[in-house]
């Protein structure tokens, strides 16, 4: 483990220099690896891993769409692809990959298969850090570990197949066995992350789900959505006011962030947008601090936990869930989107 220095705070990470994927092969040779659920995480971590030399398995329900992706990528019915009790009953370590609700409804058949010296693996500390209310609570006598990449699996599985990596959190909830930290390690650079960096369950929730409602996906969408009306009603075509908030950003000014930093962005674009953006940038931050604070704080109560776990777990919630999406596609901001991007070279 190294001690990184991050805007003058120390903090503890791994890299792939010091835990290499020949150690994570040999700290894992002996193990095998079910990856419960295929959908959002599974996919990219159940093939990186396998791309990696990892004896990896998948138990997921069928017939089912996840099923069948399965399949296509590989996993053979009966040798690597199982219905979840047989999976679970193979596996020394249980990849727990499902949606927090969907974790919260299989939870009493996880349960059966824990068996003493097994790992419990997660990608996000929900289950176990809103415990009291998702009734997950391990066994005594297993592992419970977690990495979380910071970013989709087709993330994780893009970069991994142009040899990149994806910076994942860990964490240690519970080591029953003395191997937990080099388990969870080792599936971290199995997995395909960039550098691990050392965090809870309960720090990696909150951060989690702030950052999704905050800048990652709600705040995001709804400062672009702000700037674009504002734009069309000012007369603004909607070519113009799509390109304006988010073309540019995310085909330009975003991966110039990404490549050295939000300064480097600035002096890379003309000084009267570096003039703009410097004098905008604390009146957009003052106005909305108090909305970040709401959010953090209803995170911490576990309001937006208890909120997930009501909506999730609805009969028809990808009914609803549906139409909240296509009122998204069908506006007008994101059919201008859409014949912009039918119009990028290469298309």
């Amino acid at each position: 483990m190294a001690i990184m220095n991050f805007g003058g705070v120390e903090e503890n990470v791994v890299t792939r220099d010091e835990f290499p994927l020949e150690k994570a092969r040999e700290v894992l040779k002996n193990e095998t690896i079910a990856v419960i659920g295929y959908g959002v995480q599974g996919p990219g971590q159940a093939l990186n891993l396998r791309d990696n030399g990892f004896n990896v398995i998948i138990g997921q329900r069928r017939p089912s769409k996840s099923w069948d992706k399965a399949v296509a990528d590989g996993f053979l019915e009966g040798v690597t692809l199982f219905e979840p009790e047989a999976a679970l009953e193979k596996a020394t370590i249980i990849m727990y990959l499902l949606s927090d609700a969907a974790q919260i409804e299989m939870w009493p058949t996880v349960q059966k298969y824990l068996t003493a010296g097994k790992a419990l693996y997660f990608s996000h500390g929900f289950g176990i850090t809103y415990k009291e209310r998702t009734g997950i609570i391990p066994p005594a006598d297993v592992d419970v570990i977690l990495t979380a990449p910071k970013g989709s699996g087709t993330s994780l599985r893009r970069l991994f197949l142009e040899g990149k990596g994806l910076n994942s959190s860990y964490a240690i909830f519970q080591d029953a066995t003395g191997r937990a930290f080099d388990r969870t390690i080792a599936l971290g650079i199995g997995i395909g992350s960039g550098y691990l960096f050392e965090t809870t369950f309960l720090k990696e929730v909150y951060s989690d789900l702030t950052g999704e409602r905050g800048v990652l996906m709600g705040a995001l969408a709804g400062v672009m959505e702000a700037q674009y009306n504002v734009l069309r009603k000012n007369g603004h075509s909607p070519s113009e006011a799509f390109n304006e908030t988010v073309e540019e950003l995310t085909e330009s000014l975003i991966k110039l962030v990404g490549e050295n930093g939000m300064d480097w962005m600035y002096a890379n674009c003309s000084t009267t947008a570096q003039r703009g953006a410097l004098d905008w940038k604390g009146p957009f931050r003052d106005a909305v601090a108090p909305v970040f604070e709401e959010l953090y704080a209803k995170v911490k109560a576990g309001e937006e936990a208890q909120r997930s776990i009501d909506s999730n777990s609805q009969a028809d919630y990808r009914v609803k869930l549906e139409e909240e999406l296509r009122e998204i596609r069908e506006s007008e901001m994101w059919q201008a989107g859409k014949a912009v991007r039918s119009l990028r070279p290469g298309r």
